[in-house]
């Protein structure tokens, strides 16, 4: 599995200070173990980047990806379908429940997060597609942007409906990578401005050698794995 997410840095450039998008992408391996599989630098995202990014992760020796946990990343969908066909996507459950309450009225952001959760937290994907229906009769007139985004990106956002418990709980959702962008943010805290990409590039690798050092295998995994091996019996 592999989770793919970015953070923001400024960097001065040509005399200019300019806004960099980092993208980091972590990786959990058949040992049940986590890694930091790169950092790569973009100003803007699109379809031929990604492409770049996972070919150069094919490059380097990984075989076969069975599940992508990302957020709504520009292109990147269509350049995994392109370079990992038979891998699944999921779009990451908690940033869309964020960007669904970003323009929610607040006295109602509580409620709507409850009926959210229903959805979510269904127990199979035609409970969620149930309750789905019973959201958008609730909020369509009031919110349609957020009944749209959800139906928009369905297939993406409920992925992980295909999967076992333990398994759905590792997927459905790119805090693990948020986790350490958070540490990633600690280490360059005192930098408001990094001279140049590759002291930034340094600096966050430096704090991926600390951060790997302390990982330990992921709970659960001796029951993950057993899954594992039923469901990509013919990929293993």
């Amino acid at each position: 599995m592999i989770w793919i997410d970015c953070l923001f840095y400024k960097i001065r450039e040509e005399g200019q200070v300019k806004s960099k998008a980092v993208y980091v992408a972590i990786g959990l391996d058949l040992e049940g173990y986590k890694e930091i599989l790169g950092f790569w630098t973009n100003g803007s995202e699109s379809s031929r980047f990604w492409v770049k990014v996972l070919n150069d992760l094919k490059a380097r020796g990984i075989k076969d990806v069975f599940i992508f946990s990302i957020d709504g990343l520009k292109g990147l969908e269509k350049a995994i379908e392109s370079v990992f066909p038979h891998a699944d996507i999921q779009r990451c459950v908690v940033h869309q429940i964020r960007n669904s309450l970003k323009y929610v009225s607040w006295k109602e952001r509580r409620e709507m997060a409850k009926d959210l959760k229903k959805i979510y937290g269904a127990s199979t994907l035609e409970e969620a597609e149930k309750e789905l229906e019973g959201f958008s009769t609730k909020w369509g007139k009031r919110y349609p942007h957020v009944v749209k985004s959800w139906e928009t990106n369905w297939e993406a956002l409920t992925a992980f409906f295909r999967y076992p418990l333990e398994i759905r709980r590792v997927m459905y959702t790119t805090n693990i990578i948020e986790s350490v962008n958070s540490k990633f943010r600690k280490a360059t805290a005192g930098r408001r401005v990094f001279p140049t990409e590759e002291s930034l590039l340094k600096c966050l690798y430096m704090a991926a050698m600390e951060l790997e050092r302390k990982w330990t295998k992921i709970k659960d995994w001796p029951h993950i794995y057993s899954q594992i091996v039923i469901l990509f019996e013919d990929r293993l």
